[in-house]
């Protein structure tokens, strides 16, 4: 049965990995993407779809109730999936009002326009699936067990503070209105796509462009890591199967400390640049053409103000309930990685400050 699904934040890092998997495997589906296209997001990642007419882009707000009612009616949506957020802690907590935003006042407009569409009577089966994060959850020490669905929520930053409100609003819409929500808690997420100003793409582009590798405090803080393909399968299995009403927690079995992730990264791209001498010519600032090795550029700056020490995902239900597990390991996804950001310079060139 085809459908129409409006993907919010699609020009974003995960929304447009996941648009690229949806439309893959189900041709026949509408895809409609909805993006503000802030800072973060790009249209031209998603241009050979735009070529294609594969998708109809929206540029808008999610907090414009107007637009986002008139794009549903248009396009008869069905299926909203929901990135479109302010995500990077260090900006929530520098500039913590956007946060509330966008992920609160957003959401709940995405919300109010469902309400309007799908329970006025029209019979509509629908879906509104929320991309959320696993920072809702708190911080770990390192012998507590990793978090679960029903992991009381303890939001320590901003930007989790406002994603916690927003799987709030989802659940009470759910549970007031009889809405037909799900909900997906992610750990980090890597791979094509990602915007430089996270950890991996970070590190990556800036050995490429020569610069200094920052690390916060001592490095020693755990991520559970996913590659991005992966978060779009779940997701997309959470769509096809996933009971009503549930959240589903997403992760990849992958926990590493900063500092490991960056000498990891380290020691491979100086294995891809002693394999491929073209790689100096290409990135003649990058240390390895300079006789030296990526770690050598490796700083420790000031920790992050309340910075969480460790993450991690338990995703028993979702293998359980809806036979999901990621495809990559982390080697194999960090490989994928850095192949596709040496083939796209032209995508991430324009974006270093």
């Amino acid at each position: 049965m085809t459908q129409s699904l409006m993907v919010t934040g699609g020009a974003g890092f995960i929304g447009v990995n996941f648009v690229y998997h949806w439309a893959e495997a189900h041709p026949s589906d509408t895809l409609v993407v909805l993006d503000a296209l802030t800072y973060a997001g790009n249209r031209g990642s998603l241009a050979p779809l735009e070529r294609a007419g594969r998708i109809h882009f929206v540029q808008g707000d999610i907090c414009d109730a107007p637009l986002v009612e008139r794009v549903m009616a248009e396009h008869a949506v069905s299926t909203i999936v929901h990135f479109a957020a302010e995500s990077h802690v260090d900006r929530s907590i520098t500039g913590p009002d956007a946060f509330i935003r966008t992920n609160l006042e957003g959401t709940h407009t995405l919300l109010s326009a469902a309400r309007r569409a799908w329970l006025s009577g029209s019979g509509r089966e629908h879906r509104f699936h929320h991309v959320s994060t696993d920072e809702v959850y708190g911080s770990l020490g390192a012998s507590d067990p990793a978090f679960t669905e029903n992991t009381r929520y303890e939001p320590n930053s901003p930007y989790s503070a406002s994603k916690a409100g927003s799987d709030h609003l989802v659940r009470a819409y759910h549970h007031t209105y009889g809405l037909n929500v799900t909900t997906s808690n992610c750990s980090n997420n890597y791979g094509p796509y990602h915007f430089p100003e996270k950890l991996i793409p970070l590190c990556l582009t800036r050995i490429l462009d020569g610069g200094r590798l920052p690390v916060y405090g001592d490095g020693s803080n755990i991520r559970d890591w996913l590659y991005v393909e992966d978060h779009a399968r779940g997701i997309a299995r959470i769509l096809e199967a996933g009971t009503v009403g549930e959240v589903y927690n997403i992760g990849g079995h992958n926990e590493w400390a900063n500092l490991d992730i960056v000498r990891l990264l380290c020691q491979v791209m100086d294995e891809r640049f002693a394999a491929d001498e073209t790689l100096a010519t290409r990135f003649p600032k990058a240390p390895q053409a300079l006789g030296e090795r990526a770690a050598s550029r490796i700083e420790f700056v000031t920790d992050r103000a309340g910075h969480d020490w460790r993450y991690a995902i338990d995703a028993t239900k979702i293998e359980r309930d809806l036979g999901f597990t990621p495809q990559e390991t982390f080697e194999t996804g960090l490989a994928k990685t850095i192949d596709w950001y040496l083939r796209n310079e032209a995508w991430w060139r324009p974006l270093l400050q």
